[in-house]
């Protein structure tokens, strides 16, 4: 393979994350002669989930940071932070400097319940509070109201798992952890005592991993409830439990531990509920219950099993309501959309012509964006090598049209326009200084949550205190 003008071939992707960085790595260890990788992010700092969407108090899985680390210090390996696509740099620009342009931009916003009262104050996407409590840089300035006694968690996978746990962490226990400040101090002071989790199957469609699903057992002052009736498995679910894989066995037998287990009277409660689904979120105003219908379950067609709503019906009255029901992607100026599946319109990772339905050249997906929010961090892995293959092979067979310009020269027009790009030298920059100032506490890292100060750490300017 080799690049127009005998130039190397250059790849610019998009999206710093785990899908962005394991096609970067692949992309660089290929056999392919002079690859070079340019990662563009909307944001000043890398990792995009592992670093914005993992529980701060999960820090064995962020540790996939150190493989990321490696990639970054390759010959032919840049990071162009705080560079936007469709704002600073254009789809246009990028295919037009770069052999082929590579999308990884995750699924940023939440899906929607479809419910009456769902856009009353206090009713928050889950996407939201991981992001705030996080410390990303756009949700550092939102104030949740954690001054009721009960939540309730919309959802039956990680993510809900994760932010009913943040709910019930002890401030002893969220103390060691990179959890935002504003984040620690708001959760301190926060007079939950109950956490609801709704989930509108049974334990065994749950979509928990069972290792997040065992550690809420272990928390200092919560205990965890599962009501022995809706922990019973429905007839459908237990003729189908022997076939079923490790994690549906392990969680159906975790739940129905926590079934018969006797609460230990700590001052805070999780409680996990099957078979109901929200039907409307109620308050004058603002949020002040959920109304749920009682479900059942029943085997579709393709033997797949569905809730079905029933006429039974119940209100739990509740200060804040946290929906957790899935990710969806948003459109990217100048890159085809799939609208139905609300991912970049692709094939196996190359991105395809709307009109054609033929894969446009040099354009292609990785990540969540290009399947939808599904598997862990390393299932990006795979995905990532599916769509590199398809970028080696196409430039292989010589089907990828010649750039116009060069990365380098994109670059300095970005730098002319004003655009303060953040090298990874700069991000270097504030981790160490983020380190640094969590070494005291024996936290790993404080965080820096607002953009200005990202910027001065990463160009060396001046730190503002103004605010």
């Amino acid at each position: 393979m080799s690049a127009s003008s005998g130039r190397p071939f250059a790849v610019a992707i998009v999206g710093s994350g785990p899908a962005g960085f394991y096609a970067a790595g692949q992309l660089l260890a290929s056999a392919a002669p002079e690859v070079t990788v340019d990662v563009y992010d909307r944001l000043a700092t890398p990792w995009g989930l592992v670093r914005f969407g993992v529980a701060p108090d999960h820090p064995k899985i962020k540790s996939v940071t150190r493989v990321f680390e490696k990639t970054a210090l390759k010959p032919g390996f840049r990071f162009l932070g705080n560079v936007e696509i469709g704002v600073d740099v254009s789809h246009d620009q990028l295919a037009a400097a770069y052999d082929a342009v590579l999308y990884a931009v995750g699924t940023p916003a939440d899906r929607r319940l479809g419910i009456p009262g769902e856009d009353l104050p206090g009713s928050v996407a889950a996407t939201e509070f991981v992001a705030w409590y996080n410390g990303h840089p756009d949700y550092a300035d939102l104030d949740f109201d954690l001054s009721a006694e009960r939540a309730i968690v919309i959802g039956n996978g990680n993510v809900a798992l994760d932010v009913a746990r943040m709910l019930a962490l002890s401030p002893h226990e969220l103390a060691v952890t990179d959890t935002a400040d504003h984040a620690i101090a708001a959760l301190a002071a926060s007079e939950i005592s109950e956490i609801v989790v709704l989930g509108r199957r049974g334990p065994a469609q749950a979509a928990f991993t069972n290792p997040e699903l065992r550690e809420l057992g272990e928390l200092e002052l919560a205990d965890v409830i599962v009501d022995p009736a809706e922990a019973e498995l429905d007839p459908v679910s237990a003729a189908g439990l022997e076939a079923a894989d490790q994690t549906v066995r392990a969680n159906v037998k975790t739940i129905a531990e926590y079934a018969a287990r006797t609460p230990a009277g700590k001052p805070r409660r999780v409680i996990l509920r099957f078979l109901t689904s929200p039907v409307a979120i109620e308050g004058d105003g603002r949020v002040e219950a959920v109304r749920l219908a009682r479900n059942v379950l029943e085997a579709g067609p393709d033997g797949s099993v569905r809730a079905r709503s029933t006429d039974s019906h119940e209100r739990i009255e509740a200060g804040i309501v946290l929906r957790s029901v899935g990710y969806i992607g948003t459109p990217l100026p100048g890159v085809p959309f799939d609208h139905d599946h609300m991912r970049i319109l692709n094939r196996d990772g190359r991105v395809l012509d709307p009109v054609s339905g033929e894969p446009l050249p040099g354009v292609y997906t990785a990540g969540w964006v290009k399947r939808g929010p599904s598997g862990v961090i390393g299932t990006n892995k795979k995905c990532a090598n599916e769509t590199v293959a398809h970028v080696l092979s196409d430039a292989a067979a010589g089907a990828l049209p010649a750039p116009s310009s060069t990365p380098d020269a994109l670059i300095g027009q970005l730098r002319d326009t004003g655009v303060k790009i953040v090298e990874y030298h700069g991000w270097a920059a504030i981790d160490a200084h983020e380190r640094a100032l969590g070494e005291p506490h024996g936290r790993p890292r404080v965080k820096l949550v607002r953009r200005a100060e990202q910027l001065a750490i990463a160009l060396g300017e001046a730190l503002s205190h103004s605010g």
